[in-house]
């Protein structure tokens, strides 16, 4: 039976919740509460607070069955014991002692922290045309940086001491007699709030307010190069956020291809759809295609080369540039040929003239008996189911498939 519920009330979880369950409800409400995040709401900087003592007691097994036991009045010190500051357990989540919200605790990295910053993510989204030929993007970002008003101290020279009661190590070994046996655990010094170090408030930085980082602007020029592939990464080293005592953070851009409206792409090989008229399919013609460089290619189809529905030809070379290398791919061009209306058509008996004779099939026989009908139009039900029955039967044979036509299949899904 738990004695108090009271930190588990703070998470907005059920006192028998597993560690998963926890840690998934303190990440939330960490990123939702924290105080840079919320800076003109002190609300929302004492909830952070307390749902971080809250989290320092109940991740830790031993303080957990104590609390359960004897409530917050048997854990002593009023820190919660956790192992570690509010700040510490923000960078065990988000690996950085919150210098993604402008450095809010400063020195919370600096004996069990990582010895580097964080990384900064972001997204770069690019279209097809920008791939194709190459660009430089000017992008900025908001990123922590070490107050050069303090040189990253939080106060003036001097102002700033190491806390007498932890020693400057932010934490605190205590003792509790249960019963015939005595326990030893740790807990956030209460002198220095796990800090470590004490900087009387008339004595801190004006500028950073005691944070030892400040945010600021910084512009990167992020060169996308030819042919760079859709998830790329563009790292830039050491242009993240700063923190007193680590090396600075990276920043990484991972390329995002934007859809193109006329334009698909695997690989190095470009795809394209053209619908040509029935002339140009049997009689041959020209057709124009915009490339993504602003060139406009001129494709010619010979005269008696049929094009089917659905043929697909292709165009070497002109695909997408291979990334950092000087060949291009392929450029594969799938043709739909629109059939003319039937009040388009006239001189039907002259095609009889060009085209071959018309071929004759399932001749009845001379003694059969014959009726005469005439097609109709087909309502849109029918024709759903029509079309149904139609694919169906057309997944069991695709013997015939034109080369090419599964990657074509490939890049439009």
């Amino acid at each position: 039976m738990v004695k108090d519920t009271k930190f588990y009330d703070i998470l907005g979880v059920d006192p028998s919740a597993s560690d998963a369950q926890l840690r998934s409800a303190y990440k939330k409400g960490a990123l939702k509460y924290h105080p840079d995040k919320n800076p003109n709401n002190p609300e929302a900087a004492e909830t952070f607070k307390e749902m971080s003592k809250a989290y320092e007691v109940l991740s830790d097994s031993q303080k957990r069955s104590v609390y359960d036991q004897l409530g917050e009045e048997g854990l002593e010190g009023g820190g919660g014991a956790g192992g570690m500051g509010a700040e510490d357990l923000f960078a065990q989540f988000f690996g950085g002692g919150g210098g993604g919200f402008g450095g809010m605790f400063g020195g919370g990295m600096r004996d069990q922290g990582p010895k580097k910053a964080r990384t900064i993510h972001h997204v770069h989204k690019v279209n097809l045309e920008d791939i194709y030929r190459g660009k430089v993007s000017k992008l900025a970002l908001q990123k922590s940086v070490i107050c050069s008003t303090c040189d990253g101290r939080g106060g003036k020279e001097g102002a700033v001491k190491s806390c007498t009661g932890c020693n400057g190590s932010g934490m605190k070994t205590m003792m509790r007699q249960m019963g015939p046996m005595i326990q030893r655990f740790q807990t956030v010094c209460p002198d220095c709030n796990g800090e470590g170090e004490n900087i009387r408030e008339k004595d801190r930085c004006r500028n950073c307010h005691g944070k030892k980082t400040v945010v600021e602007r910084k512009v990167l020029h992020v060169h996308v190069d030819r042919g760079v592939k859709n998830g790329h990464k563009i790292e830039f080293r050491g242009e993240g956020d700063q923190l007193p005592g680590v090396m600075p953070g990276d920043v990484v851009f991972e390329i995002e291809q934007k859809p193109h409206p006329r334009f698909q792409r695997k690989d190095d090989d470009l795809f394209y759809h053209a619908e040509i008229d029935l002339l140009t399919a049997l009689a041959g013609g020209t057709i124009n295609i915009e490339h993504l460089d602003e060139r406009w290619l001129s494709v010619t189809i010979a005269p008696g080369e049929v094009i089917t529905p659905g043929v697909i030809k292709v165009i070497k070379g002109q695909g997408m540039p291979s990334f950092r290398h000087h060949d291009h791919g392929n450029l594969y061009i799938q043709f739909d040929v629109k059939f003319p209306e039937k009040d388009e058509l006239k001189n039907l008996e002259l095609l009889e003239q060009v085209l071959p004779p018309r071929a004759e099939t399932n001749k009845a026989p001379a003694d059969a008996m014959v009726e005469d009908f005439e097609l109709e139009e087909v309502d849109s039900n029918e024709r759903s189911q029509a079309r149904a029955h139609g694919a169906a039967g057309m997944d069991e044979d695709d013997d015939d498939v034109p080369p090419g036509a599964e990657r074509v299949q490939c890049a439009s899904q």
